[in-house]
């Protein structure tokens, strides 16, 4: 064990006091981990829209003081009672949702959706005792989803740990532990686009364009959520690249990228898209442009954006008696699915997913061996990187439509 189990560790985090206000670097007090938690020294963080989106609290009951981050490497500092498959050392990836592996899901293999550790945006304690890990002079800081990866030490349930290769770089693959495996999973394990294939990617954000990596492999989502109002900031290129990233490498032959933004279509080409369609330069609804390009519509859709009117022309796009469309943007609460009947029953399917249907502990291992067998390229996703102590420029590229992923370099 290390000389700091059980101990109380003193370290820096990034505390969100208010809504939509600058983090300020804190000194805080981590407790050492309970019954099945682990304390992780975080080495890598990343921005994702999700902390943005839940950092501005539009939308939600406001939950702070709170530590966001959820996309981490780090090395595992201590292990509390009943952990047996990690100890101190290991290289891990923290994940906001986990696999408790004794649940129905987690047993099932066509879920990742584990009853005990599902994601709870609402909760800002740990499940054993419903307390808080960290404080500040004796007062409780809020956890998020979980993970709280903007603190140079956190408690993580052991559920939502995946252990990878040690010989990983953290500073590049602890990005798979959201929107990158997000957008790939889409792709390879839900919409499994064959070679030859036509396939549209609506939002080209980082989800996105992980699509289109792989369209014709299976290995073994991405909560975030994308405003696309006509008038929204770009935030989301890295859902999308990694949808446009998953059919690339599944051998589509057309794989046609959808945005409100047209400055997008140029940094998309990178990882595959070979058309684009802006809504706003036509006058018909999208779908029928695209049906229109394709002869009838498209093999396969991503729908990568959270908004309905985006789901709704992504499913109406695909083609008639073989056409499947996924959805992974996170609607509005409030937001009602509408389409004809006529359009089920003419076989075209719709289909959504949480996190790429990867179960983390067991999947996640394998996808940052793509990574390490050069199968998946990573750095392209990574545009900014920062230390820990300048976090908010993460913040100002992420709503400047700047980045797809910033990495910040902890201790730094």
């Amino acid at each position: 064990m290390s000389g700091t189990a059980g101990q109380v560790i003193r370290c820096k985090a990034a505390v969100a006091w208010e809504a939509g206000k600058p983090l300020l670097m804190e000194e805080v007090e981590v407790a050492p981990p309970q019954a099945m938690e682990v304390r992780v020294k975080i080495l890598f963080t990343a921005l994702c829209h999700t902390d943005v989106y839940f950092w501005e609290a539009k939308g939600q009951t406001p939950l702070f003081p709170r530590i966001f981050g959820h996309e981490a490497g780090g090395i595992v500092e201590s292990v509390g009672t009943g952990v047996t498959d990690l100890k101190p050392g290991d290289h891990v990836l923290p994940v906001f949702t986990g696999e408790c592996k004794e649940c129905r899901h987690c047993k099932s293999e066509e879920s990742n959706m584990c009853d005990l550790l599902r994601i709870n945006t609402d909760r800002g304690v740990m499940l054993n005792d419903g307390k808080s890990r960290f404080t500040i002079k004796g007062q409780s800081i809020y956890h998020f989803v979980g993970t709280s990866t903007f603190s140079e030490y956190t408690v993580v349930h052991v559920g939502c740990l995946a252990k990878i290769n040690p010989a990983a770089p953290l500073d590049k693959v602890c990005i798979l532990s959201c929107g990158i495996s997000t957008g790939l999973g889409a792709t390879l394990n839900v919409a499994k686009p064959k070679k030859g294939s036509t396939v549209a990617i609506f939002g080209l954000g980082a989800v996105g364009l992980a699509v289109s990596l792989f369209p014709n492999t299976r290995l073994v989502s991405d909560f975030e959520i994308q405003n696309v109002d006509a008038d929204a900031k770009p935030v989301r290129l890295v859902s999308v690249s990694q949808a446009a990233e998953g059919a690339r490498l599944s051998g589509a032959s057309r794989i046609i990228g959808v945005d409100l933004n047209s400055n997008k279509f140029n940094e998309a080409k990178k990882f595959g898209v070979t058309e684009f369609v802006n809504p706003k330069d036509h006058k018909k609804p999208v779908q029928e442009v695209i049906a229109e390009m394709t002869n009838g519509g498209v093999d396969r859709s991503v729908e990568c954006t959270g908004s309905i009117n985006a789901m709704i022309s992504a499913f109406e796009c695909v083609h008639d008696g073989w056409g499947v469309a996924v959805l992974v943007g996170v609607p509005n609460k409030d937001d009602s699915f509408k389409t004809h009947p006529v359009n089920f029953l003419n076989e075209r399917t719709l289909k959504g997913t949480f996190f790429g249907n990867y179960k983390p502990r067991s999947d996640l291992p394998a996808v940052v061996e793509k990574y390490m067998n050069k199968e998946l390229e990573l750095e392209k996703f990574i545009t900014h990187e920062v230390p820990f102590s300048e976090i908010n420029k993460a913040f100002d590229y992420m709503l400047n439509g700047e980045s797809l992923r910033c990495i910040i370099r902890m201790g730094a």
